[in-house]
């Protein structure tokens, strides 16, 4: 259901606020992946998310209250009826995907290390999609893109259209901002 979603709509929400979340609600992304919250208020968060027809993916290690393990997992699945789980760990990755989550495994690209590690962490997740930041550099996209088959969603200094197209172009599935003006292109 998700790929069909960034099919027709290939703009991710990044939310990291309340004013994204609010502003959210009323554009069009129909995929939100939640990056603020506690504990306390993750359960209300993701409930108006739901309201407004999104389909929501919690970034577990930004979450409050929340550590990398399992139990955070399972904490989202029972407490949030969140729709998936991001996180840059593979073990909550790995733990998402037992769980029947939608799984994203999320990879800060800094240099070749961090590059040629992926494989190794991918190895590991098995996510549905993996998440490259920054994602404004579509020859990394290409290069990811020929080593993988996992969809690659580019996130992080997606600034505008170009970036999106290109990212896009490059071999990404989708983009992921916090951007509003991007949100709705």
């Amino acid at each position: 259901m998700v790929h069909e979603l960034l099919l027709d709509q290939p703009v991710v929400a990044s939310v990291k606020d309340e004013a994204g979340l609010h502003a959210v609600t009323e554009l069009e992304p129909p995929v939100v992946f939640l990056l603020f919250g506690s504990i306390l208020t993750l359960p209300g968060l993701v409930d108006r998310l739901h309201a407004a027809g999104k389909t929501v993916l919690v970034n577990v290690d930004l979450v409050e209250g929340l550590e990398s393990r399992d139990i955070a997992v399972d904490f989202v699945a029972e407490r949030t009826k969140a729709d998936g789980v991001l996180s840059t760990k593979a073990g909550i990755v790995k733990a998402a995907k037992a769980r029947g989550l939608l799984a994203v495994h999320r990879f800060f690209l800094v240099d070749s290390f961090s590059y040629h590690n992926l494989g190794r962490q991918l190895a590991i997740s098995r996510p549905d999609y993996i998440e490259i930041l920054p994602g404004c550099v579509p020859r990394v996209i290409t290069w990811l893109r020929a080593d993988t088959d996992v969809p690659i969603i580019a996130g992080g200094l997606v600034c505008d259209k170009d970036d999106v197209l290109a990212a896009l172009a490059a071999g990404a599935t989708a983009i992921a901002s916090s951007n509003v003006d991007v949100w709705s292109m």
